[in-house]
């Protein structure tokens, strides 16, 4: 996993600069001219990252910087990424040629080599896709260059899907030059036998060394005389690394010391992890529920943050219950501080191998890039107990399917032999999937209720919110794609005004649309408005641009609740679920449950709550009435009281009952058995008016503490009134916190918080949540010591209420 190399980069405060030329113009760097203007250049980053050219991809792009090596010794300069195909030049000679994205390179420097000039031109992709190479045996329907399934780059701003995202050219990964090292091609890798944790260490070793390796409170030393390396220590009774939703991400410190000095050092974690062929989770024995979504770059344009930038990040997704991402495909391997923080914080990783919806070519130069990346992965995540699947590309094997293929015609070595193999040898322990999505048991890649599924059945294929029952997923590792508008202040703050939504052109280019279609996911999502809203999505946009925006969010809101709320449900077979995905890359209507901002939209709220490690949920289950669904995630199990209270038109009921949850557990209670008679709570036989309301219930931990709570509103529609008495009153803590209580005299259905929560604003901890009538929800308001003003709405009230306090 994520490491610290020890010895001076004097790489670290370089001045790179760039320049273009024409494709193919220039073929050295003494060629360049003299007057050539060069800016200051990005590093780690792309060109976009300094000039918005929209030619970007038809020129040769030159980098070039001076540094001066340490003089005591040998060093190593190492490009750890360049996008894509580019020629390295140090002091005019050339060094070396890299022909994918998502390799690094070493290039060894002589003893006393001074100070030195690096150059570095990256090649025209599209001069390089003129060429006449072999075709698939498909189309990809993603992408219109076909030529592109001959490079080792990203699909991201070259596949229309992913929106106005400029193509990445460039030194996007950091470029250091070090002293050599003394042990290269580090790998580690970590299992577990019984009781003991297994850490084994192997490299190169340059000569005769006396090598220590100290983990925890073990250490194993060697003299070794130089050549291939290979060390084992042992760990007595190791303590498991968990997900952080299921108990603590358990981290070792580790060293390495050659001849007495510190070479390298970092943390690794033991765990085990099983896929079996029924697609069920288990992390050290343990079946576990994946919940969480497809993870996208957070900055697009740069392709690289600071630390500080990913832990924020991560620590979102944490903080919502969330507990894997998958790094897909189409897009690009993680930077290191990516991989140590999903380690540090409990949140498992799903890697997809860099290919999606193109067939990948066989020839021994496209296959040594591809074992040059997997090797580079199996470095970086190597002793990292956060890889929990590795998958052999996005879409690889489902587009032949659903172009109609037999299988005979679209097998691939690559995914079926090569990474499979490479793997096991490397990675031994790591579960691997041929293709997200992919049949484990000889059915088509495209079904949906065998192996690893891409369900869009509720979404894109507009299929009733009741196909989740039915459709018997087993592992989602793509689903629930709608375009998403933003907040009402964000969607100002991008486009100045609601109503340009649904038409205007520069709302349109954000909207997600597959290549070649005569739809898009904003037409998904105003046909789930019409069918759980009853509402006419064109009238409501015309007549209020807000409303009809707020509707849209409201409706995936309900396809999010209902989707997660059955997968998660003791009865389901379904051991994981990930959005599509976690973040937009552009600003507008995309699929992200967060904007290109980092702003939470309202199903990331409705996500975390069916997330949580502890959870209540009440499911409608038609003629058998409300089923209380009660979650336990962590170690400790819960015993205490679910107290469920109905809203009727006498009033209040309530009704309480002793429950026992077991460790990593789930159960399900009856309302018709807490009750003990027929009551037809959830109004399922219409006998006469509707008794109720809504239902609440609330899981009671031993010691009087509410640990889940969730509300029920009864009934298909909830019309729109005038006002349903909502109230918001805020309230500062001692520690200069804020609180909002919220409170309705009626049901309020799907409560919007609507206060700045944008950068440097305020971060809620819940919203686009029910109120029962008369009843109050307070929030958690952080982010700022100023008092939170703004207002609270309700989906089906007319009037609202601002934000009133001290």
């Amino acid at each position: 996993m994520s490491s610290t190399d020890f010895g001076v980069d004097a790489l670290l405060e370089a001045q790179w600069e760039l320049t273009s030329a024409m494709a193919g113009a220039v073929a050295h760097p003494n060629d360049l001219p003299d007057d050539a203007p060069w800016l200051p250049a990005v590093v780690p980053g792309t060109v976009a990252s300094v000039t918005d050219r929209p030619d970007r991809d038809d020129l040769d792009w030159w980098f070039r910087t001076t540094a001066t090596a340490p003089t005591d010794g040998p060093t190593t300069l190492t490009f750890d990424g360049v996008a894509t195909r580019a020629t390295v030049w140090i002091d005019g000679d050339e060094a070396a040629h890299i022909g994918s994205m998502f390799c690094p390179t070493q290039i060894d420097l002589p003893e006393g080599a001074g100070e030195v000039t690096i150059v570095v031109r990256v090649e025209s992709m599209t001069a390089r896709l003129k060429g006449r190479r072999s075709r698939g045996r498909w189309r990809s329907s993603l992408i219109a260059q076909q030529g592109l399934r001959h490079e080792r780059t990203t699909l991201l701003g070259r596949a229309p899907v992913y929106g106005d995202v400029p193509t990445p050219i460039g030194l996007w990964r950091p470029v250091t030059l070090r002293p050599r090292a003394a042990l290269r091609d580090i790998r580690l890798h970590t299992t577990v036998d019984g009781e003991d944790g297994i850490l084994r260490l192997r490299g190169h070793l340059d000569g005769p060394a006396v090598v220590s390796v100290s983990i925890g409170d073990e250490q194993v030393a060697i003299e070794a005389d130089g050549g291939p390396l290979a060390m084992t220590v042992t760990i007595p009774n190791v303590t498991l690394w968990w997900p952080h939703t299921h108990g603590d991400p358990v981290l070792y410190p580790w060293t390495l010391t050659i001849s007495g000095s510190v070479a390298k050092s970092g943390r690794v974690g033991f765990r085990s992890v099983q896929l079996d062929s029924s697609a069920v989770l288990q992390v050290n024995g343990v079946r576990v529920y994946a919940r969480g979504g497809c993870w996208v770059p957070p900055d697009p344009v740069r392709l690289w943050v600071d630390a500080a930038h990913m832990r924020s990040e991560l620590e979102h997704v944490r903080d919502a219950g969330l507990n894997m991402v998958r790094v897909v495909g189409t897009m690009a391997y993680e930077q290191a501080e990516f991989w140590s923080l999903c380690a540090e914080l409990g949140i498992m990783v799903w890697q997809d191998v860099m290919f999606g919806t193109t067939d990948p070519p066989d020839d021994p130069e496209f296959l040594d890039l591809v074992e040059g990346e997997l090797r580079a992965l199996a470095t970086m995540v190597g002793g990292n107990p956060a890889l929990a699947v590795v998958s052999g590309g996005s879409e690889t094997q489902q587009q032949p399917t659903m172009l109609g293929l037999p299988p005979d015609k679209y097998r691939m070595p690559m995914v079926e032999n090569v990474v499979p193999n490479f793997i096991a040898s490397e990675l031994g322990g790591t579960p691997y999937v041929t293709s997200s999505p992919s049949s484990t048991t000889g059915e088509l890649h495209t079904h949906v209720g065998d192996g690893i599924a891409h369900y869009f059945g509720v979404g894109g294929y507009l299929r009733p919110l009741s196909d989740v029952r039915t459709a018997r997923v087993r592992f989602a590792a793509e689903c629930l794609a709608f375009a998403i508008p933003p907040e009402r202040r964000a969607v100002e703050r991008m486009f100045g005004s609601a109503n340009v939504a649904g038409h205007h052109p520069d709302w349109k280019a954000a909207v997600p649309r597959d290549r070649g279609s005569s739809w898009d996911f904003e037409d998904v999502r105003d046909h789930y408005v019409r069918e759980i809203f009853g509402v006419d999505p064109h009238l409501a946009r015309r007549d209020d641009a807000e409303l009809y925006l707020d509707y849209g969010r409201a409706a995936v809101c309900e396809a999010v609740t209902a989707s997660y709320m059955h997968w998660r449900r003791a009865e389901s077979e379904c051991s994981g679920a990930l959005v599509l995905t976690l973040r937009d890359l552009v600003p507008g209507a995309g699929w992200g449950l967060v904007d290109s901002a980092g702003t939470p939209k309202a199903p990331w709220y409705s996500l975390a709550r069916m997330s949580r490690p502890q959870a209540v949920f009440v499911v409608d289950d038609g003629l058998d009435g409300l089923t209380m669904e009660l979650v336990d995630d962590t170690a400790d199990g819960l015993a205490g009281t679910l107290r469920v209270t109905l809203y009727g038109v006498a009033g209040p009921e309530v009704h309480e009952r002793a429950v026992t949850v077991e460790p990593r557990s789930s159960t399900r209670i009856s309302l018709d058995r807490m009750i003990g008679s027929f009551v037809d709570v959830n109004h399922a036989y219409r006998f006469g008016a509707q008794t109720y309301a809504a239902v609440t219930a609330e899981l009671i931990d031993g010691r009087g503490r509410v640990a889940a709570q969730t509300t029920h509103l009864v009934g298909d529609r909830h019309p729109r009134q005038n006002d349903v008495g909502l109230a918001a009153h805020v309230e500062q803590a001692v520690d200069g916190s804020w609180t909002l209580t919220v409170s309705t005299q009626w049901a309020a259905q799907y409560v919007c918080i609507d206060i700045d929560t944008g950068s440097g604003g305020y971060a809620l901890e819940d919203s686009w949540f029910h109120l029962a009538p008369g009843a109050r929800r307070t929030v958690a308001v952080t982010g700022s010591e100023k008092k939170p003003t703004g207002h609270v709405r309700a989906l089906n009230s007319i009037k609202r209420a601002q934000l009133t306090g001290p």
